[in-house]
């Protein structure tokens, strides 16, 4: 056990550490118990370096196992019910009138001094019986798998890939030859435990060394993070890797499950809606050569067969209990082992005869497509369009997308430095006995639940609008330079934006990780705060009320308090996770929710309007999601070095042209300040 002062001082400098690293995981918006949809966030990312080049089979060889932090890793605190109360009530009172503040903290109050009290007592109990774990891990897994809402935009999100810089290595055949082989090498890196351990480091002249490297990997695992932490390192969870490859979530009455089987040797490739497979790794484990996975994917490439009558995979769109149901029909028509096969398949690689036009294409493309070329299911798929823009769009129930955009980076780096095959690379010779179409057997009850599944699909997908904005006029060296949050201000713009829009303040969400601890998924970040509603009031409605030096100050409040928030947040010391882990006690108990629960404010807090996200990643060019409610906006954006890129979603009630009209305004207001220049 720590000493009490060794813990405070340990919990000081993760803090310090992570707001560096903070908001890295979920790319869509678990916001409540119902409604569990979140963004791609903010991680800084870096290619490791210092490491040992192999041969054609692994990425690299790691001197540190991968796992080798993972036993020692710091557990997941519970805060005080004291301390997630005062947040809960700080966070709404910007969203409240005073009457409402009013009834809700006496409400809080309540909840504090009675049962809350008993529900906080007994998760620490459980939590304490459970060390091999995090507190929220189960009921976060619950919340998921248990969501019976359509995965296309409640809950898949996209990431695209920057283009190869080597233009020729873009053609589709050679691109897509190029990701499996390294999606494989990945794999086979990450099972032999070569992979390099996920790790921030705050100093790497010390810990990102090969010197400190070769000492800390015998050092014992159960001590090793505490070596890492001494030199201002700080392993991150790697817990939801294995469910990379070979995993695939299984539609069940209720409540889905997550079905994994690593002895899956065959890649998934969807083309025209028709579905196909073929090894990528041999009997010995080795990886089929790269030449024969050119030779099969120029096979199916080139395979005349029209677009399926009948997908099969527009069914993975339909409502959770639907697709249950309907898989039993499948499995009943003699179904069972082609099913096995998608399930157990190591990935999924789409495809798409398509030409990406712009942004706005490529995120519709990449986020949902038409539904009949996808397999929603698959733990992630490559997209590949026939312009070679890619991108990976996943399921969200195994995790946060930490694995997916480490996945992502290595995936990149392999195939733009170490490609294995190339523009003009000769596919070795008859593909045709090695590649195997899937066969399904349809009644006709199933194909006409498949035009209706269709049919639902274009309904949902036609009522979401993407649109973007480019910012040109400064980024964040400039705000760094007069000592400003860049994430503050961008969460800043977006509160005068859709003050100005629409006169309200509403429910933000930006998600953070908290991978620092063992099995720790996220905590929420509640960007609208009482000092970012004073200051969009200010520049918005006031803008000749007050003196340049008066708004800046205003914005130096935001930002440090922002980052109060991002630290807190870091730290597993946010109210969200806090108060949705006492609720699932309760429920999973069979007790009457407390008033804090029915209270319309907690339902309005967690009904996220603006649901924002932000990610930095060299491999990545832009991330996509839907908004969380009917009525919201899915704010994905960027604040580069000179420029801040926004890329929104909206449905029929909101407006998203006339919202990133307001959010570039707010940010011309913003940069004029710190110019020195007065708003008129």
């Amino acid at each position: 056990m720590l000493e009490p002062r060794m813990r405070t001082q340990l919990g000081v400098r993760i803090m310090a550490a992570l707001v560096w690293v903070q908001r890295t995981a979920s790319l869509r918006n678990p916001g409540s118990l119902l409604h569990s949809r979140s963004p791609v966030l903010r991680l800084r990312c870096r290619f490791h370096v210092g490491r040992k080049s192999c041969s054609s089979e692994f990425l690299h060889r790691s001197v540190v196992p991968s796992m080798h932090y993972q036993k020692s890793l710091p557990r997941l605190p519970i805060p005080k019910l004291e301390d997630s109360i005062s947040r809960y009530l700080a966070a709404q009172m910007p969203l409240l009138d005073d009457d409402q503040f009013r009834t809700t903290e006496k409400v809080a109050q309540d909840f504090l001094k009675g049962e809350g009290r008993q529900l906080h007592e007994e998760l620490v109990l459980m939590d304490k019986n459970n060390k091999h774990t995090s507190y929220i891990s189960a009921p976060w897994f619950d919340m998921y798998l248990s969501a019976r809402d359509s995965l296309v935009l409640n809950f898949n999100p996209f990431m695209s890939f920057n283009p190869d810089p080597k233009q020729e290595y873009n053609d589709p055949l050679v691109r897509s030859t190029n990701m499996v082989c390294s999606a494989v090498r990945f794999m086979k890196t990450l099972r032999a435990g070569l992979l390099e351990p996920e790790v921030f480091h705050l100093n790497p002249a010390k810990s990102d060394t090969a010197t400190f490297k070769k000492f800390i990997r015998w050092v014992p695992s159960s001590l090793s993070w505490y070596g890492a932490y001494m030199v201002n390192a700080y392993p991150l969870d790697m817990s939801q890797y294995f469910r990379l490859f070979n995993s695939t979530r299984i539609p069940k009455q209720g409540r889905d499950e997550l079905f994994n089987d690593e002895k899956g040797r065959h890649l998934l490739v969807l083309r025209r809606g028709n579905m196909y497979v073929f090894d990528v790794v041999d009997g010995d484990g080795n990886m089929v050569k790269p030449v024969e996975v050119q030779a099969h994917l120029k096979y199916i490439m080139s395979d005349p067969k029209p677009e399926a009558e009948f997908p099969l995979g527009v069914l993975t769109s339909e409502n959770r209990d639907v697709w249950a149901g309907l898989r039993e029909k499948l499995i009943a028509a003699g179904n069972a082992e082609d099913l096995g096969t998608v399930d157990s398949a190591l990935f999924c690689l789409c495809l798409d005869d398509e030409t990406m036009k712009d942004h706005i294409h490529i995120s519709h493309n990449m986020l949902h497509g038409d539904g009949c070329n996808r397999w929603y299911d698959k733990s992630f798929s490559i997209i590949m369009a026939k312009d070679g823009q890619a991108a990976i769009n996943f399921e969200h129930a195994w995790g946060d997308g930490v694995a997916v955009l480490r996945f992502q980076n290595e995936v990149f780096k392999d195939t733009t430095e170490r490609p294995l095959v190339h523009p003009g690379s000769t596919p070795a010779a008859d593909s045709a006995s090695a590649v195997r179409q899937l066969d399904f057997k349809l009644t006709s009850e199933l194909k006409n639940d498949i035009k209706k599944a269709k049919q639902n699909f274009d309904s949902a997908v036609s009522k979401l609008t993407i649109d973007a904005m480019e910012f040109k006029k400064g980024g964040k060296e400039q705000l760094k330079k007069n000592k400003l949050s860049p994430d503050a201000v961008a969460q800043l713009a977006f509160q005068m934006g859709f003050l100005r829009q629409y006169g309200q303040t509403v429910a933000t969400y930006e998600s953070c990780s908290t991978a620092a601890f063992k099995h720790g998924r996220t905590e929420t970040i509640r960007p609208a705060t009482v000092h970012t509603k004073r200051c969009s009031q200010a520049f918005v409605h006031q803008p000749g009320a007050h003196s340049v030096e008066q708004l800046r100050g205003m914005l130096h409040e935001c930002s440090k308090y922002h980052g109060q928030l991002t630290k807190e947040a870091a730290m597993g010391q946010g109210f969200d996770r806090h108060l949705f882990a006492l609720r699932y006690l309760a429920t999973s108990q069979g007790r009457p929710l407390h008033t804090l629960y029915t209270d319309p404010a907690y339902a309005a807090i967690n009904h996220n309007i603006l649901s924002t996200s932000t990610l930095t990643s060299p491999a990545v060019s832009l991330g996509g999601f839907a908004p969380v409610v009917p009525d919201g906006f899915g704010v994905g954006y960027g604040v580069h070095d000179d420029w801040i890129g926004c890329n929104v979603s909206s449905y029929p009630a909101r407006n998203v042209h006339e919202f990133l009209q307001c959010v570039h305004k707010s940010l011309e207001d913003i940069f004029s300040v710190l110019e020195g220049k007065p708003l008129s």
